[in-house]
């Protein structure tokens, strides 16, 4: 991946006083509401500048490009379900079983609740998912995962676990995307949820009885 490449999806400079935070607020504001309206392919700096009510200029100084403001809408959005992630697995006042179920069940229903917005960050992916950055944020909430399993899994050969890891997240990612992809009622996402968790928990059971 090229420097160029690189800078393309980063943004120009942070906002270093209340105002210019205020104003990256208002321009990533009007970002969702512009790719949530127009979805990926009628994105323009042009339409999220007159959203905000900001100069293209302005909109300019934090991000440069369309790429930019996307991937970190798309960076906050990983953001937000890396903390879900790291507060569910990491309670230590729930067996990790328990913590599983809770996590299948609290990721499918923010699936549910902004598949509009991720579709559409979904479709937007080619233009920043294999820089750097996009690959560094994915990462962190992998970790918190992989070290969880270790709880799940403590007998296991380091092998089965990295597999059990990936079949887990890939699935979860696969299964909750399509699933949302359809609106659901709040009976039929529980319903769900806990079957794809009741899945889980058997592998888990059997990969640790082989043990």
């Amino acid at each position: 991946m090229s420097n160029r490449q690189t800078a393309r999806i980063s943004s120009r400079k942070q906002p270093q006083q209340a105002r210019s935070a205020d104003l990256v607020a208002a321009i990533l504001q009007a970002a969702i509401q512009v790719l949530t309206e127009h979805g990926a392919t009628r994105f323009t700096t042009a339409r999220v500048a007159e959203k905000a009510g900001v100069s293209i200029g302005s909109l300019y100084q934090y991000f440069p490009n369309k790429a930019a403001i996307l991937f970190r809408l798309q960076s906050d959005e990983w953001l937000h379900t890396t903390q879900m992630l790291q507060r569910i697995l990491e309670n230590p006042d729930h067996p990790p079983l328990t913590r599983l179920r809770t996590l299948v069940q609290a990721f499918i229903r923010s699936e549910c609740e902004e598949a509009q917005m991720r579709g559409a960050l979904n479709d937007a992916a080619p233009l920043y998912r294999d820089a750097p950055e996009a690959h560094e944020v994915r990462a962190v909430g992998r970790r918190i995962f992989a070290g969880f399993m270790l709880q799940l899994l403590p007998d296991v050969g380091d092998p089965t676990r990295i597999t059990a890891c990936d079949l887990i997240l890939t699935t979860l990612g696969s299964v909750g995307k399509d699933f949302s992809g359809t609106e659901r009622t709040d009976q039929e996402i529980t319903v769900f949820a806990d079957g794809l968790a009741d899945m889980f928990s058997a592998y888990i059971v059997a990969l640790n009885q082989v043990a």
